[in-house]
Order: C-alpha cells, then structure tokens, then sequence
C-alpha cells in the first residue's frame, strides 16, 4: 500500500497521536452520560449490552476510517469523499450536507447544555432554551462568526484549557465514589434487567445508540490525521489506545453513576447529570464543580465546533460538491460566505429550539441522526474496497483477514444503527436531509453538469424525497414532533 505523506510529515508518536485523538472526542456527552441512559429507559444489563454492542461496532467503523484514511490518502476534504467514491454524486452531496448540519445541531446543542449549567449559578437561565438562554447564545454564536471572519482559526491555549477542565471532574467524581465507598451493589443491581411491564430489553438497549453514538463523534477527526503518524504500526496502535481508553471512561462513569442512584433518580436529573450525581456524592461543591467545567468546556467547544461547522461547508465547495460561492475568503483569508451562511443556520435552529423548548438530549439526537448517514457509507465503501481488494494487493493472511473483520464489523454497526433509531428518528433524518436536495440541484446546474448521472443517484432521489413529504405528512397531523 502506498501513503502520499511525506517524511517530513510524519513526525507523529504513539502519545501525541493518542492524546490529540482522545482531546477530539472527548466531548460534553460525557457529563451528561450519567443520566441520559436512564432518561431514555435504559437499565443497567441493557447498559452493558449496549456499551458491548457500541465497543465492537464503533471501534469497527473507527478501524474502516483508519483504513480508509491509509488506502485512500487522496480522498481529503471529509468523510463525504468516501460516500462520493463509493456510491455517486448524490450520495456523497447528502454525506456532505448530513456532516454539516450535524456540526450544526451539535453547536445547538452545546448552547443549550452552557445555559442549562450556568443556570446552577443564575436560575434565570431555565433549562437552557429559554429566551434570554436563545438570546446570549445568538450573541455568542456571532460574536465567534466575527472572531473568524478575523481570521482567528486556532486555538491551541483554548483546547489547553478545555481538555483540563474536562478531565477535573471526572477525576474527582471516580476518586469520591471510590474513597466515599458511595457505590452501592444494591443499587447497581436493582431492578436488573427493567422493571415489569415496562421497556423490553431489546427496546432499551436500542435506547442507548444515540447516547453512545454522540460520545463518540469526532473519533473520525481523529483517525485521519492519523496519516501524519511516524509509521502505519504507530497510527494503529494510537488508534486503538484512544478509542479503547475513551470507552473505558465512559464505561466506568455509566457503571458507577448506576451504584450511587437508582435507574429512577438518575433519570430525574437535570443537565448536566453528572452533577447531579456528583452532588449526591460529596454535596452541592461537587455539583457546582461539575457545571463549572461544562461551562468553561462547551466555551471551548462552540468556538471547535464553529470552525468545523465552517470546514464542513468549505471543504465540500473546494471539491465542487456545494456552490463555489462557499470558498469566496475574505481579506483575512477566512471563507467569509460559509461564515455568514453556517452562523444564519445555527441562529434559525435557535429560533426552532425556543419555540419547541427543545432541550439539549433532543438537539444532540438530532446531530447524531445528521451524522449516522457519513458514518454509514464510510463503512460501506471500506466494505467495497476490500472486496475489490484495494491495499491488499501484497498483504498476508492475517491483514487481509483483518481488513475483512473490520470493514464487516463498521458495516453491520451502520445497520444496526438505523435499525435501532426507529422509523420516527429516520424520518426526521429525512427532514434534515431533504431541503440539502435544492442545494445540490442548485450547484449541479451552477456547474453545467447532469442532475442525476447514475442511476444509484436517481433512486436515492425518490427514496429521500418519499421520506420527506412522509415526514412532513406526518408532522402535520401531529404524529411526529420535529424537535
């Protein structure tokens, strides 16, 4: 197999590759593991399961992205490429667009879990979706849209900063279980496997794909620069220790929130859970240290998460899959139109969450059902190339019988994660999906070239749209709610 980068490039060790790809992922989820499971049902053998199901079928697609990113150096500019190769124009277009507004709605969904956390200290702020919560964080969202415009794109101290205050509390709600001995088998242990006449396991192990879906965005970052590493052994084994080293962690928050509250307080609580659980531990310091690193971590994050909103429309444009008009930079060398643009679709999805009290677990569903679709396709042309044998040319068995393992694995997780999103999660998938279709027409005919060039690309046409005006039908007799 052959790699494009450069000696001078690869200059990445097996730390710096393993801590860059850990301060990517480790995002605000995970303050609010301890309750999310719950929230949606879940109890403690479906944690398990679902934590042994997303452990094999993500660490499976992690490794198809490692793959790809080795095998198939010159498909740049995002994860889109990967579905444009593999599966057409339209479907690589929706990868596109399904990547950027899931960077959206995860800025929507951090504004709302900040306000929620500053909310411990000044109560006026509610649940984070209010009007004054909606009305600072238009503010905030514009005032990093001119940071940008400015040309500022780094922010190394920043990260510093975040990745500190992150790490603070988690640290301390594991050292205070333990040596306050607050786990309780008892507790960990009741009601098992559910309670009765309530959520079958099946059901509530579905439950938990979109908590353990959420947790992990980023990882894909993660393992493409994993190219810049000192060797390909170096790359793999960073790969494996960051994603292993994340699960671990959020495995043993989730199993030790469980020992400290029951399945039906830990559902009760309010964002983020962690400090609520934290605060049953040690008493009110512990909850207002919680929310003193969601806040200091989601500043940093919305600030990460505006500039890769910006990349995520950028990027596709400099590969003419949007408008050209996406890549016009301004005097400070910023893409002033995709600046403009992204900040006037986060403020709309604001204005949507005001108006539907959305809260911060509806807005990150929605992110994550933005992002199944990349995720999905990433693995079925990993699939497809190691059918064709792409990389393999003058591998042995054991790597080919790799190859296989993985590319299998990140596909059937691709199916289990739609199957277990439901048909409701889907059809507000297609929702999200189909007003990108006018854009697409729009940059086809811009371009002078076919609408529709294959027929892949004709099916999944209807397919989407079908969905789409399903959903709406459904929205306006009011059997499904959009956010």
């Amino acid at each position: 197999m052959n790699n494009n980068s450069s000696d001078q490039t690869r200059n990445l060790g097996t730390m710096k590759l393993t801590m860059f790809a850990i301060g990517t992922t480790l995002a605000s989820g995970i303050f609010s593991l301890s309750g999310d499971f719950a929230a949606g049902g879940a109890h403690t053998l479906a944690v398990l399961i679902g934590w042994l199901i997303c452990g094999v079928g993500m660490f499976g697609l992690c490794m198809c992205f490692f793959r790809l990113s080795y095998v198939k150096p010159e498909l740049t500019s995002g994860i889109y490429n990967y579905a444009k190769t593999g599966f057409g124009e339209y479907i690589g277009f929706n990868a596109a667009w399904g990547y950027w507004i899931s960077a959206i709605l995860a800025q929507i969904s951090f504004v709302t879990l900040f306000f929620s956390a500053l909310s411990y200290f000044f109560p006026v702020f509610g649940s984070g979706s209010n009007l004054l919560s909606i009305a600072c964080g238009s503010v905030f969202i514009w005032l990093l849209a001119l940071l940008i415009l400015k040309g500022v794109n780094e922010a190394v101290s920043v990260n510093v900063i975040v990745v500190c205050a992150k790490i603070l509390p988690i640290v301390v709600m594991v050292v205070a279980i333990v040596f306050a001995r607050a786990f309780d088998i008892h507790i960990f242990m009741e009601n098992f496997k559910g309670v009765e006449g309530g959520m079958s396991l099946l059901e509530q192990v579905k439950s938990t794909v979109y908590v353990t879906v959420w947790i992990f965005i980023g990882i894909e970052g993660a393992v493409v620069i994993s190219g810049r590493a000192k060797s390909t052994a170096i790359a793999g084994r960073a790969t494996a220790i960051s994603f292993f080293s994340l699960l671990i962690l959020y495995l043993m928050i989730s199993l030790l929130s469980m020992g400290v509250l029951s399945q039906e307080e830990l559902a009760a609580l309010g964002n983020p859970p962690m400090a609520g659980v934290l605060g049953a531990v040690v008493g009110p310091w512990g909850a207002a240290l919680v929310n003193i690193a969601v806040i200091v971590s989601l500043g940093g994050a919305m600030f990460t998460y505006s500039i890769l909103s910006i990349d995520s429309a950028y990027g596709p444009a400099s590969q003419q899959c949007f408008p050209k008009v996406f890549t016009k930079l301004n005097k400070n060398n910023s893409p002033a139109v995709s600046v403009i643009i992204t900040t006037l679709i986060v403020q709309a999805f604001l204005i949507i969450v005001y108006f539907n009290e959305s809260s911060y677990q509806v807005c990150y569903t929605l992110s994550t059902s933005a992002i199944m679709f990349p995720y999905i396709f990433s693995a079925l042309y990993c699939l497809q190339i190691t059918i064709r044998g792409d990389g393999l040319e003058q591998a042995g068995a054991g790597e080919k019988v790799k190859a296989w393992t993985f590319a299998i694995i990140g596909s059937i997780y691709g199916a289990w994660m739609l199957y277990a999103s439901g048909g409701t999660y889907i059809l507000l998938s297609a929702l999200l999906y189909g007003p990108g279709t006018l854009l697409y027409i729009y940059t086809r005919k811009q371009q002078g070239k076919a609408l529709l060039p294959a027929v892949i690309d004709k099916v999944s046409l209807v397919v989407l749209l079908s969905a789409f005006v399903l959903s709406i039908v459904m929205i306006y007799n009011k059997t499904i709610q959009p956010f």
